[in-house]
């Protein structure tokens, strides 16, 4: 288990991702603590897949991305669940959207699904899992949540994935209508991130 102050002002952490989008939001993050983000695809480290849990392919991919390095690394797996389906599409969450990651598809696959379920109920939510490792296998995961429901049709432009048809508990615009300052206070990212932070970060380290 990794021990507080793995993470302090001035280290460097890899993102175990090569989606430079997810790269800048997490830097974004971790600008405040002092601790510079690169990606796994700037730092030539491998992508493994994949395991059959949401924490499981977090932690394989931080591993490999530490091991690959020889740094702390970090890696994020998000998704949505519906109840209504099973918890669906989870950990699939991107693959619904077809080989071209086509969101749009894949929002309207939730809707098709929820309809032939009678379309009643509608309880969702967003999941992040982090899972940080040390280039000595040590390892760490740490997991957030935000739960609220689906509406179609889908609405607003900002955000990305399934933002647009999902509505926070106790707010009326979806996460793509929604101001991101808004939607990062409220986020599964952050909830997971905020966990990792207390855990393992050290201000004085």
């Amino acid at each position: 288990m990794l021990k507080p102050g793995v993470l302090h002002r001035g280290s460097k952490l890899v993102i175990a991702s090569h989606n430079e989008g997810k790269v800048r939001e997490l830097g974004e993050l971790f600008a405040p603590y002092g601790i510079d983000c690169v990606s796994a695809g700037s730092s030539d480290c491998p992508s493994p897949r994949r395991p059959a849990t949401r924490r499981g392919q977090c932690a394989l991919e931080a591993r490999a991305a530490a091991a690959g390095s020889g740094l702390m690394a970090l890696a994020d797996d998000s998704g949505i669940e519906v109840e209504a389906l099973g918890g669906a599409p989870g950990i699939h969450s991107a693959r619904w959207g077809g080989e071209e990651r086509d969101f749009g598809k894949a929002m309207q696959r939730v809707h098709d699904e929820l309809e032939a379920t009678g379309g009643a109920y509608t309880r969702a939510n967003f999941i992040c899992a982090l899972a940080l490792a040390a280039p000595n296998a040590e390892n760490a995961t740490f997991t957030g949540r935000v739960f609220g429901s689906i509406h179609w049709p889908p609405r607003g432009d900002r955000g990305f994935g399934y933002d647009p048809i999902f509505v926070p508990d106790g707010h009326t615009e979806t996460f793509g209508e929604m101001d991101p300052g808004l939607k990062n206070a409220l986020s599964h990212r952050l909830r997971a991130f905020e966990q990792m932070i207390e855990a393992v970060y050290a201000n004085d380290a």
